[in-house]
């Protein structure tokens, strides 16, 4: 059985949320300045918007939730994407996997 095959529990199209994790923060031992880890939150938050408008030009940025772990050394992005087929979703999942700051993404 294919994936085209397989069923899914999902109605297209649907508002789907997916979370993005990074780590921006300091390497265990290293220093760094809330500049400098500022910076990279921003690169990695622009990083992961430009991919998710690759897959969801729609993408409101407004709508983009972002949290910060208590230590500052993750950042989770939920993007809420308006999901028209799952092969979109697996697009965009998969480019998002194989972006080297993204740790994990649900």
């Amino acid at each position: 059985m294919s994936s085209s095959d397989q069923t899914t529990l999902i109605e297209y199209p649907c508002d789907f949320p997916v979370k993005i994790m990074g780590r921006v923060g300091s390497l265990p031992g290293s220093l760094s300045s809330a500049a400098t880890l500022e910076h990279r939150r921003q690169d990695f938050t622009q990083a992961v918007l430009m991919i998710v408008k690759h897959h969801a030009p729609d993408f409101d940025d407004t709508s983009l939730e972002v949290r910060i772990s208590s230590k500052n050394n993750y950042l989770s992005l939920t993007c809420t994407v308006r999901a028209t087929s799952r092969e979109q979703l697996d697009a965009l999942y998969q480019e998002l996997c194989d972006h080297p700051a993204v740790v994990m993404v649900l």
